[in-house]
């Protein structure tokens, strides 16, 4: 019984020993574990646990999963609801379902409550914040409940209010102040250890090969989730089973991360000259990768079309990267312009083909400019234009017309130099160009040592072990 949609006490068999690659975070939930053991503890001492902890990160990083590894490590009741299940139409209700939540959750005691996307009912009620308002009647009233319920908690109720969202930003202050959600906590994506432990969570019921290495997997999938390795296994295991393979394999893994990161193979029928102008596009991306101090070491080139591109040059970096310095994104603005110089190099005109790298370059060097103060023009100040996502930081206003006329112009200016410096790199290196291209109109896919081959260059050496040394490093 209770409030519809409510995970209504039950007792999770998650724990700890299901989490992985969220150490951090789980560290500073040991201490709430242990109060729910043992409230008595800390009662006699006069201690006071938080009353709310909000999880926050990107979505698929794990904060559901880790919510329910608190209650299952803890034994403890766990009552759980999606924040935008309170919210009807009809005012009054969601603050009563508030209401018999926490009736429920003291009840049960010592117990956690849950709440998924709190963002839903709790945004801010200024106005100001990213454009959102709190003009709804309804959701306004349910959040004056959950900070009524959650002021009412009396020193023997051992309840704690765990909260969820991939937006802390637009919440009201009032939920953050002291005695409500004052311990917040980071959940973000794994590290490549954390990787390496995630794909060994997910693949404990898999058969896998031998030889299949899934260190090498967690180095091909930077800045990926949990959520999106999981996808990885299942759909590592769907390729297996369609192969009539006895055990999945390191190609089954390959080409599923394939999929994933760059969507799946389309079967469309090219004329041969749209399929020769896709050849010069990506062997320009990927030549320009290759002799470009600071860019990532190309991985693969494919003229086979996967989601909404004709081709695919994947390129990613030796280890987790959380930092780039200038040299860097320049790099990437480079090669992000390698296909179009390409085409303009080769066949005199440019295509249609590079809308997703324009909008790329425009993203990296508006951000050089106007967040990361990598502009001696307009210097180290953040401008918030409304197109570049300065906005979101708290008390910045529009900049003014003169002055985002002058961010206009630097990121301009950046992407212009950029596009100069390549074409005349690729007209320099117009052999290896063609090399690369005639091999990709051949084989249609190169792994990185053909790649690199093709082009009369030796590929960067990798050291699975080295590198996830590197990785695990503070």
């Amino acid at each position: 019984a209770g409030a519809r949609g409510v995970d209504s006490g039950s007792r999770p068999k998650v724990t700890f020993d299901d989490v992985a690659g969220i150490d951090d975070a789980e560290a500073e939930l040991i201490e709430i574990v242990d109060f729910l053991r043992n409230p008595a503890r800390y009662h006699k001492l006069g201690a006071r646990i938080p009353r709310g902890v909000l999880l926050y990160g990107p979505p698929g990083t794990g904060k559901t999963l880790l919510a329910r590894a608190v209650a299952g490590e803890a034994d403890v009741a766990f009552f759980s609801m999606s924040a935008s299940e309170f919210v009807e139409a009809i005012v009054g209700v969601g603050a009563s379902r508030v209401r018999d939540l926490f009736r429920q959750a003291k009840e049960a005691a010592p117990s956690i409550i849950f709440i998924d996307e709190l963002d839903a009912i709790g945004r801010s009620r200024s106005g100001n914040v990213s454009g959102l308002s709190g003009g709804h009647d309804e959701r306004e009233q349910t959040l004056n409940q959950i900070l009524t319920e959650m002021d009412g908690f009396e020193a023997g109720d051992d309840v704690i209010v765990l909260a969820a969202t991939n937006r802390p930003d637009v919440l009201d202050p009032a939920l953050l102040r002291p005695g409500r959600f004052d311990r917040r906590i980071a959940v973000q994506p794994p590290d490549r250890p954390g990787r390496v432990e995630i794909l060994r969570i997910h693949t404990r019921s898999v058969p896998l090969a031998e030889d299949l290495d899934l260190e090498r997997v967690a180095a091909a999938t930077p800045g990926a989730t949990g959520a999106d390795l999981a996808l990885i296994v299942n759909e590592a295991a769907l390729f297996a089973a369609r192969r009539r393979h006895e055990r999945v394999q390191q190609e089954d893994f390959s080409d599923a991360i394939e999929k994933v990161m760059l969507g799946a193979e389309r079967q469309v029928v090219m004329t041969e000259a749209d399929r020769r102008r896709t050849a010069y596009h990506e062997a320009g991306h990927a030549l320009v990768g290759m002799l470009t101090p600071g860019a990532d070491p190309v991985r693969k080139v494919s003229i086979i079309p996967r989601g909404q591109a004709l081709g695919v040059t994947l390129s990613t970096p030796e280890t987790d990267r959380y930092t780039y310095q200038r040299h860097e994104l320049l790099a990437k603005i480079d090669t992000a312009l390698g296909g179009r110089a390409a085409e303009r190099v080769v066949f005199g005109e440019i295509s249609t083909g590079a809308e997703s790298d324009i909008r790329e370059v425009t993203r990296i060097a508006r951000g050089m400019v106007s967040r990361w103060g990598m502009s001696e023009a307009v210097g180290p100040i953040a401008v918030a234009d409304g197109n570049d996502g300065a906005t979101l930081i708290p008390g910045l206003t529009p900049a003014s017309p003169g002055l985002q006329e002058l961010v206009d112009r630097e990121a301009r200016r950046i992407v212009e130099e950029a596009e100069r410096r390549v074409t005349e790199l690729l007209t320099r290196e117009r052999q290896r160009l063609d090399a690369l291209a005639a091999a990709l109109l051949e084989n249609e896919t190169l792994e990185q040592e053909e790649a690199y081959k093709a082009a009369g260059l030796e590929p960067p050496a990798f050291d699975v072990e080295q590198e996830a040394k590197a990785g695990s490093s503070p």
